[in-house]
């Protein structure tokens, strides 16, 4: 398997993006915090939800 470094970059700038809030919703979950965390980081949601998708593109 080739590892792509572009991918790994890519997750660990947006957990690093999304750690204060993953924080919050792991201690304490509420659907308003959710609501405020996808609300306050819509890029690194939409790169979560995206990552599939590139990491099947850019393996082949």
């Amino acid at each position: 398997m080739k590892l792509n470094y572009y991918l790994i970059i890519l997750f660990s700038l947006v957990l690093i993006d999304l750690s204060t809030e993953l924080r919050i919703l792991f201690d304490h979950f509420t659907f308003s915090s959710l609501y405020f965390a996808i609300g306050k980081h819509p890029l690194a949601i939409f790169i979560l939800f995206s990552y599939p998708y590139l990491y099947k593109k850019l393996i082949k």
